[in-house]
């Protein structure tokens, strides 16, 4: 005799009061179904795998929406994480992205960036153009020469990547030659300088030295000149007197 519908038993793979939003589901394996909207994915516990209903996919999968359900499926066994089976976006240890694939070397014209774990276009230095040529110049000075140098500089825009062209010198000097112009008060250079005080000191040491050659005539002041004669000639008197008494002497 058949029972009645309310005493018939439920299948025992599947309950009738499912959690987290599964629309079937079954005491061994999870939810069978979800409800509108939801991803159905399979996780794997020890050796079973269990239904889950999710809002989005977890990272390693990507969503696929069909009319009956909606499904999560593992990204590639390579790929962190995709947009879909054919599009990494992120990928696993050890592998480099590149227009959605795992590579563990990049194409030739590319290299790694072991930051980003990408592969990127080989960037070489560029630097901007030349300055003017500075002054011609010799040991910081800008006269009291003929021969000289001068120099030019420019900046790096833009450093190279690792496999990038390095960059040239940023600065350059070549030898030049300039009409010979004395250096005017406060443009002499530390020898310049050197030389002046040494013919200074050299001055004075000669000045501090007394002259016993007499005095030159211009430098007599009139006075000078006028007692000056009168002592020769009281030296003359002096030198007439004893003459003139020994003839007399002699007269007698």
């Amino acid at each position: 005799m058949p029972r009645p519908p309310s005493q018939r038993l439920v299948h025992p793979n599947v309950s009738q009061g499912c959690q987290g939003g599964c629309a079937t589901c079954s005491d061994y394996n999870g939810c069978l179904s979800c409800k509108p909207r939801l991803f159905f994915v399979l996780e794997r516990i020890g050796m079973k795998q269990i239904g889950v209903c999710l809002s989005s996919c977890p990272s390693g999968y990507y969503g696929t929406r069909y009319p009956d359900i909606n499904k999560c499926t593992k990204c590639k066994a390579d790929c962190d994480t995709c947009f879909n089976k054919n599009f990494c976006t992120k990928c696993k240890s050890g592998f480099y992205l590149h227009l959605g694939k795992c590579l563990d070397s990049c194409p030739e014209g590319l290299e790694a960036n072991n930051h980003t774990m990408e592969c990127v276009s080989i960037v070489h230095c560029e630097a901007s153009e030349w300055s003017p040529w500075s002054p011609c110049t010799k040991k910081g000075k800008t006269c009291g020469f003929k021969r000289g140098t001068e120099t030019r500089v420019r900046e790096i825009i833009q450093h190279p990547s690792a496999k990038g062209n390095l960059c040239p010198p940023t600065s350059e000097t070549r030898k030049c030659t300039v009409q010979r112009k004395k250096c005017q008060k406060g443009e002499r250079g530390k020898k310049g300088r050197e030389r002046k005080r040494k013919k200074l000191n050299k001055e004075e040491s000669k000045d501090a030295i007394p002259d016993n050659k007499g005095l030159e005539p211009s430098r007599e002041t009139p006075e000078q000149r006028e007692n000056k004669d009168k002592q020769q000639q009281k030296k003359r008197k002096l030198q007439d007197k004893p003459q003139k008494s020994v003839s007399v002497s002699t007269v007698h």
